[in-house]
């Protein structure tokens, strides 16, 4: 099976993501994670993305997806995978899906998660990242064991300086000004989660979201 997650910044897609992954038994795949494991091996494609990074430039989408495709091609992918965090906008989807159909794979379901801008604003403004090892806690939903220390790595934990309300209400702007035609484009294959709710409840629907869509398709 091989599934997208969509959703704004907040709406707890690495979360869900890894979630889903260990429930089904798929591969995480997460363009973001990639990337940094690629630079940090220095790979030739690390190099190649690390130029754009280093210039404040964003990765051109054919580096992403040979990234993608390595990764789907490792053994550990033979469930499927879960794409996280890529596409980003349509022609991200459409190129990926000619990739795919090139090693005659196809993407099976797209899960959308949307929550109230309340819900994500409160999400982000909680968040706090690991220095080093970039683990992810919140001071509400998910607090370290000690406040301000990493559970896993003992180091500082840090908030990013675009959480706060203001750039995340911006930030929110700029992604559904892209989700509308992403969105459009996977309605054929689109689930709508609403993910308001504390992990467990939203990863529930998202399984039996997921189970009724695939039985309704096998009918068709």
């Amino acid at each position: 099976m091989r599934l997208i997650l969509l959703g704004s910044p907040g709406v707890g897609k690495g979360t869900q993501a890894k979630a889903l992954a260990k429930h089904l038994d798929l591969l995480h795949i997460c363009s973001g994670d990639l990337l940094r494991e690629a630079v940090n091996k220095g790979s030739e494609l690390g190099q190649e993305a690390k130029n754009f990074m280093d210039r404040g430039e964003l990765v051109p989408d054919n580096l992403v997806i040979q990234l993608i495709m390595e990764r789907i091609r490792q053994g550990d992918s033979k469930n499927g995978f879960i794409l996280d965090g890529y596409p980003r906008n349509v022609h991200q989807a459409v190129e990926l899906d000619k990739v795919l159909l090139s090693s005659r794979q196809e993407i099976d379901a797209v899960m959308c998660l949307e929550a109230s801008p309340e819900v994500i604003i409160k999400r982000l403004t909680g968040r706090r990242l690991c220095s080093k090892c970039q683990a992810t806690f919140h001071i509400e939903n998910m607090p370290p064991k000690q406040e301000g220390i990493c559970d896993y790595c003992g180091s500082m934990l840090y908030r990013r300086a675009d959480d706060n309300e203001e750039t995340i209400k911006n930030r929110l702007n700029v992604y559904q000004q892209t989700a509308n035609s992403l969105i459009d484009y996977y309605k054929g294959k689109l689930l709508h989660i609403v993910a308001n709710e504390e992990a467990g409840v939203v990863l529930k629907k998202m399984l039996e979201g997921l189970d009724g869509y695939l039985k309704d398709s096998s009918r068709n």
